[in-house]
């Protein structure tokens, strides 16, 4: 049976699906196929280069990526998110889709046609910078004569993807619907209302999923919580451990 994991887009809290995939390997689940988007599209693609779970949240921490997406504005009014480029390659040497053990398709969507756009092979860190570009944070990625922003803007769970290419999905969505605390910032309500545009395709592509993993308790997160990469870790460890005492796959 080959199984496929669907990894949504959160911000930090995406960080929480390195706790889903350390608690998927330790029940011996062998994921074959891997969709992602936005800060899923990150995880996902360190897990299908060969990096253990803990190795994946140890860069995450030490790296402090907080700096490089600091919530505030440049001159054109956007943060540039290019400058994570170098050390995606620092990560990922060869930075193609080609060197990662387990195939791997990223989303991205073209801000002016108003299209999915797939990347599967050829270069990877570009395509995966444009798949976490939040519109209105940060500035669209120019790739293949195409403005590229987040992926999550039409599909932030992309089942479909990958669908035909196995025979299990787990879906891992890291944005639960109801927040249990205020909106402070502008940033937040930007993104905010971005997930409650995406609210109801969102909901139908649980339905495609096998097992679906949706921590309540992340809703407690900022999707710039990035300082608090190791709790966000273990909500998504321990809400999947408990998941998994309680599931067949």
């Amino acid at each position: 049976m080959k199984i496929g994991l669907v990894l949504s887009g959160g911000g930090a809290r995406g960080i929480a699906h390195i706790g889903v995939i350390q608690a998927l390997q330790e029940r011996g689940v062998a994921i074959d196929r891997i969709s992602a988007t936005s800060s899923g599209a990150f995880v996902g693609a360190m897990v299908a280069y060969g990096y253990t779970p803990e190795e994946i949240l140890n860069k995450i921490v030490e790296t402090k990526f907080y700096p490089y997406i600091r919530p505030g504005f440049g001159g054109n009014g956007l943060l540039q998110i290019r400058r994570i480029e170098d050390i995606l390659c620092k990560y990922i040497p060869e930075n193609t889709f080609e060197c990662l053990r387990i195939p791997l398709v990223i989303n991205a969507t073209d801000i002016i046609l108003g299209e999915e756009v797939l990347f599967k092979n050829g270069e990877l860190a570009l395509p995966l910078l444009a798949s976490c570009c939040i519109p209105g944070l940060f500035s669209p990625i120019r790739l293949q004569d195409r403005d590229l922003v987040d992926g999550g803007v039409l599909n932030n769970l992309p089942v479909e993807n990958i669908s035909n290419e196995v025979d299990y999905i787990i879906g891992s969505h890291c944005n639960p619907f109801n927040l249990d605390k205020p909106l402070k910032k502008t940033t937040e309500i930007i993104y905010r209302s971005l997930i409650l545009a995406m609210h109801g395709k969102t909901r139908e592509r649980f339905k495609k999923c096998n097992l679906l993993i949706e921590p309540p308790e992340l809703s407690q997160f900022s999707i710039f919580d990035f300082r608090k990469a190791r709790q966000l870790y273990e909500v998504g460890y321990n809400y999947t451990t408990n998941m998994l005492d309680h599931t067949l796959i």
